[in-house]
């Protein structure tokens, strides 16, 4: 199904005058603070106001995405993990992010770098198959706006009912918004009853030309999951106990776009993988950049054998999962 995505400026409700002037200041505040170089009391003494204001207007023109923050450079340690990684892994590119001070914000650093890289990456003509995931969706934060011309951007799983924050066809619709581009989202569930189901689905509800579509990807934007009970497949219930159970019993380590598979990057023949609307993964073999950003100790197996499974060439990761990865492989 074909969307075209909106402006990325949302405007107030007619006659919502205050938030316009909320705006102009809340700017204004930025502009003293990064541009001009002033310290938040100085700003705060200027404009008579407290600091705790100007730190909250700082705050809120970042969450606004009004300002943006970049960092040019290479930690040396990082550097030479990502040189160790092309070498180890055979891959195109590594970006491998410093280590995080807090657990929690190791999706935000992957997920800010890879919005960077695609920011890099990505010009006219392209056209874009995205995953999904927490990671995926920090992305989002460093994806630099703009309009490119006769960009598409495709969805490459089911959606879910329940998430809307980390849904598949609201990370294609958001990603799709930042650039301009023609969104093309798969209009089903991410898992079905059966393959007889998605087979129907497919055939009958337009999906054949999703498929289509991706046959011309330039870029893949992808995530990895576990087969932890707290993931999202288990989460929601999309996947039963009983079957998390059963993929781990066959040596699951992890689910690329909700296609489980072993350490050595092998699809398993479990029914679950029949039943997935997703963009099949020898397909995905077939892009010329295909990219995955994910991290995390509980990641290291995942990440081993994805690399294997759709023979990846664009590794995002951070510092420790980098340095695991590379001792487990020996």
């Amino acid at each position: 199904m074909l969307e075209r995505a909106g402006s990325r400026k949302s405007k107030p409700p007619p006659g919502d005058r205050g938030a316009g002037r909320i705006a102009r200041n809340r700017m204004r505040i930025a502009w003293m603070y990064y541009v001009e170089g002033l310290t938040q009391n100085e700003i705060a003494d200027r404009l008579g106001i407290g600091r705790v204001t100007v730190v909250r207007n700082i705050n809120e023109a970042i969450k606004q995405r009004e300002v943006k923050i970049w960092i040019e450079g290479e930690v040396a340690e990082c550097f030479e993990l990502e040189q160790e990684l092309k070498s180890a892994f055979a891959l195109k590119e590594a970006v491998v992010v410093p280590q995080p001070t807090q657990v929690e914000n190791i999706a935000k650093s992957i997920g800010f770098a890879a919005g960077m890289y695609v920011s890099d990456v990505l010009t006219d003509n392209m056209t874009v198959g995205v995953g999904w995931g927490a990671t995926l969706y920090e992305s989002l934060q460093t994806l630099a706006p703009r309009e490119l011309e006769n960009v598409q951007v495709i969805s490459l799983l089911g959606g879910i009912v329940q998430a809307r924050k980390f849904n598949p066809a609201e990370f294609a619709w958001q990603f799709a918004r930042l650039v301009g581009a023609d969104c093309f989202l798969f209009q089903a569930p991410a898992v079905v009853d059966s393959p007889e189901t998605r087979e129907a689905l497919i055939e009958r509800c337009g999906l054949r030309d999703i498929f289509r579509r991706a046959e011309r990807l330039d870029i893949a934007l992808l995530s990895v999951g576990t087969l932890a009970p707290s993931s999202t497949a288990f989460r929601f219930n999309l996947i039963s106990d009983e079957e998390r159970l059963e993929l781990m019993r066959m040596g699951a380590v992890g689910d690329l776009l909700f296609s489980f598979y072993d350490r050595e990057g092998r699809l398993l023949d479990h029914p679950v993988n029949r039943r997935v609307m997703a963009l099949p993964i020898e397909q995905l073999r077939g892009v010329p950049t295909r990219v995955i950003a994910s991290g995390g100790n509980e990641k290291v197996e995942c990440l081993l054998g994805a690399i294997k499974l759709i023979d990846c060439n664009v590794l995002i990761t951070n510092e420790a999962t980098a340095r695991e990865m590379l001792l487990r492989k020996g």
